[in-house]
């Protein structure tokens, strides 16, 4: 038996042979929630914005908090639940206690299983200090009495009790443990990483189940039609994170080798870590600067930005193609650098991962969108082409290819129209 067919039998076996319930925790009684310390409830604002959940816990036109936002995966639409202290709809009725079995086992106050698209599987790593702190913040917000959508899940994946077998095969429920070898700025980022952070939530590839491939952690993936690329050793861009590059970008949205936060990353960097401090900043890019740094190629990052930009370039006036004719006249105005000083405002293309990554949706994406004022640098705004043809989009991708040194991507046309049908929807 093949292992797929193998967890497949052992999942289904797990939900229609066996009633898998964990006991419901009484609900708070309204006499027992008291004001939290302001103090508490301050660090537990913070602690939202560095686990971004404002974001995904508001639909779009929806009170902050109350959910209803679509979360589309390949066993249907979740949709995210009402987190406001609203008794009936949200986790007003909630204890101290069910908050935290929540966030730590993925367990409902109810004793159902929860759908690991929340990352339960990372705020196992929190501790139960901070979730004090984050459960306070939560319980000062106003009640918002909104029901989101039911989710849209699939026989038998709508099936919670099926959770039990899932959690068996794929969540360790132990949290993260500093490691000895590191500093404290490091262990201090892996715990924001890892844990609120969710970081590898959407860096990593999943597996048929929905399940984090642990040994391809930080490769990259494809999350809500776009591409979080890979942060390991198999960067797809000409130059490494390092800290400064990495801190840059997480602080303010942009750095001058990888170019500005577009998309959900916006939505982190602008709205969810703007609330940390400098320091858990730093701490965070430290930590993630390791997963791929390589330490000779940054010591060699100048030059190898300058003769990255200089063949680009060069390929550029050797062209003569209908793709270069477009970003000609559409994007040298703003894109164009001098091979010596990249500035992070003009995204050099050479260097950038929506050029250089194996995936195209993100080029494809802000090509078809552009960036908004308050997405990218703050201020700043790219137009959309989405009047283009697709056949021009399409040679100007491939031009963009070209001028970074890279292979051509395969079924461009069909990504491009499938993008387009998911955009209109």
């Amino acid at each position: 038996m093949g292992k797929t067919l193998l967890v497949a039998v052992l999942l289904i076996a797990a939900g229609l042979f066996f009633v898998i319930h964990q006991p419901a925790l009484p609900p708070l009684e309204a006499s027992e929630s008291a004001p939290a310390d302001p103090a508490l409830i301050e660090r537990g604002r913070v602690l939202a914005g560095i686990g971004n959940c404002a974001t995904c816990h508001t639909a779009d036109g929806g009170k902050s908090y109350a959910g209803g936002r679509a979360f589309p995966t390949g066993f249907g639409t979740l949709y995210a639940a009402n987190i406001t202290p609203d008794r009936e709809l949200g986790i007003g009725s909630w204890s101290r206690e069910a908050f935290i079995r929540a966030m730590h086992k993925g367990i409902d106050r109810d004793g159902s299983y929860l759908f690991p698209a929340f990352p339960y599987t990372h705020f196992k790593n929190v501790t139960n200090d901070d979730l004090d702190a984050l459960y306070a913040y939560l319980m000062s917000l106003k009640p918002v009495a909104y029901q989101p959508p039911e989710n849209g899940l699939r026989f038998p994946f709508k099936l919670r009790s099926l959770q039990w077998g899932w959690q068996l095969l794929f969540f360790d429920s132990k949290p993260l443990q500093p490691d000895p070898g590191q500093s404290d700025t490091w262990n201090r980022g892996a715990y924001l990483a890892e844990g609120l952070g969710h970081c590898t939530a959407c860096h990593s590839p999943r597996n048929a189940f929905g399940a984090e491939k642990k040994d391809r952690a930080y490769a990259g993936a494809l999350v809500d039609n776009w591409y979080a690329p890979a942060l390991n050793a198999q960067q797809p861009v000409p130059i490494h994170w390092t800290e400064q590059t990495l801190y840059d970008y997480l602080r303010s949205g942009q750095s001058p080798y990888q170019g500005v936060a577009a998309g959900s990353m916006s939505e982190v960097v602008h709205k969810g870590l703007k609330q940390a401090s400098d320091k858990d900043i730093r701490a965070m890019a430290v930590y993630l600067a390791s997963l791929g740094n390589d330490d000779a190629q940054q010591n060699d990052a100048a030059a190898l930005a300058a003769s990255t930009i200089d063949g680009a370039q060069q390929r550029t006036a050797n062209d003569r193609s209908h793709g270069e004719n477009l970003y000609i006249g559409a994007c040298t105005g703003c894109h164009y650098n001098a091979a010596d000083k990249p500035i992070a405002l003009r995204a050099e293309l050479s260097l950038n991962s929506a050029v250089t990554a194996d995936d195209p949706t993100n080029l494809l994406r802000v090509l078809l969108q552009g960036i908004a004022a308050d997405q990218g640098t703050p201020g700043f705004v790219m137009p959309e082409f989405a009047t283009l043809s697709d056949d021009d989009i399409v040679s100007l991708a491939d031009f963009l290819r070209r001028r970074a040194a890279r292979e051509p991507w395969p079924d461009l046309h069909k990504r491009l129209t499938d993008l387009r049908k998911d955009l209109q929807k």
